[in-house]
């Protein structure tokens, strides 16, 4: 079993990458959030104040050519940050001052540069988010290794925004959470063979906690139960032990119905001995059309069903007939 404070330490490790992840995709969102029709509009006027710079110079005096680029500098910095275009699966949180203004998108939406502010874009399809409980124990105190998958979705993107700090981390820890509590209160072969009920409460459990953040949990799927190698092969020996004890009781079983099937011909060879003596000529001569075959007949079968005549006359038979008919015989 893995020490406790590597175990702490790789949580630790987990929770820096998904913040520095998270830190990358949103810095990554924001600058691709300028939009082209922004930067469109601020080159034009960008170069506009160049051309009108060029063409007024000389003719006005140099404070009028100044104002006139500073407008169009400013101009165009405004057009550029303040023109916007949400996707048509995302949804912009406009803050005004700091208070929530609303939510803009999809499609094209103005803001105010300077006071009003875009911290979060909200991804409205449906994320997927892999999570894991390592070592955690079972009912029956067996520790085992899980890995499953998470399939939601925001329906409520101002809750998202508003009433969570990071919603994509703290799904991820709430998945990991309620999947310990939920393998704490199974035994092991229930989570084996019961995925499907797991699945169902895992959901369930993660839904209730997300809720409030405006998360709907869709499905979660367990990808994989990893438990001890000793436990593992233990379980194959006990499975290989049982498929032996039920082939077992298998052929037992198939003796039973021989010998009943036996005691039913017995009954009916004992009331007809031209049966019988039918039976018997037949089982000869499947023993005796072998090459090279033995055949062990008891004494009593002998005398009471002459079959040492019927033998004797099979045998003169062969040595007088061709080889091709004996062969045949």
């Amino acid at each position: 079993m893995r020490p406790k404070n590597e175990n702490a330490s790789g949580q630790s490790d987990l929770t820096q990458r998904l913040s520095t992840a998270q830190q990358a995709r949103n810095a990554q969102m924001a600058a691709m959030h300028i939009s082209p029709i922004g930067i469109l509009v601020a080159t034009i006027l960008y170069l506009a104040g160049i051309l009108g710079a060029v063409l007024m110079d000389g003719r006005v005096s140099d404070s009028l050519v100044g104002v006139y680029v500073t407008l169009m500098i400013l101009l165009g910095a405004f057009f550029l940050f303040a023109i916007k275009i949400a996707k048509q699966w995302e949804k912009a949180v406009v803050l005004r001052l700091g208070r929530f203004r609303g939510l803009r998108g999809p499609g094209l939406f103005w803001i105010i540069p300077l006071i009003d502010a875009i911290p979060t874009w909200i991804d409205h399809r449906v994320m997927v988010s892999p999570f894991s409980a390592e070592k955690t124990l079972t009912k029956d105190t067996v520790p085992v290794n899980v890995d499953a998958v998470l399939f939601w979705v925001v329906w409520d993107a101002e809750k998202a925004s508003l009433e969570v700090e990071d919603y994509q981390v703290a799904i991820t820890w709430a998945a990991q959470t309620a999947l310990r509590e939920v393998i704490g209160q199974m035994p092991l072969a229930d989570i084996l063979v019961g995925r499907a009920k797991m699945d169902a409460d895992l959901q369930r459990i993660i839904d209730e906690r997300t809720a409030p953040w405006g998360i709907s949990v869709q499905s979660v799927e367990i990808r994989d139960v990893i438990i001890p190698a000793a436990l593992e092969e233990a379980m194959s020996r006990q499975a290989q032990a049982e498929r032996e004890r039920q082939a077992r009781v298998i052929l037992g079983e198939s003796e039973l119905q021989i010998a009943h099937s036996f005691a039913e011909a017995s009954v009916a060879y004992k009331n007809n001995p031209t049966a019988l003596h039918l039976r018997a000529m037949n089982m000869l001569f499947e023993g005796l059309k072998q090459k090279g075959a033995l055949v062990i007949v008891p004494s009593s079968a002998v005398d009471t069903m002459n079959l040492g005549g019927i033998s004797a006359l099979t045998t003169l038979a062969q040595q007088n007939l061709p080889p091709e008919e004996t062969a045949e015989i």
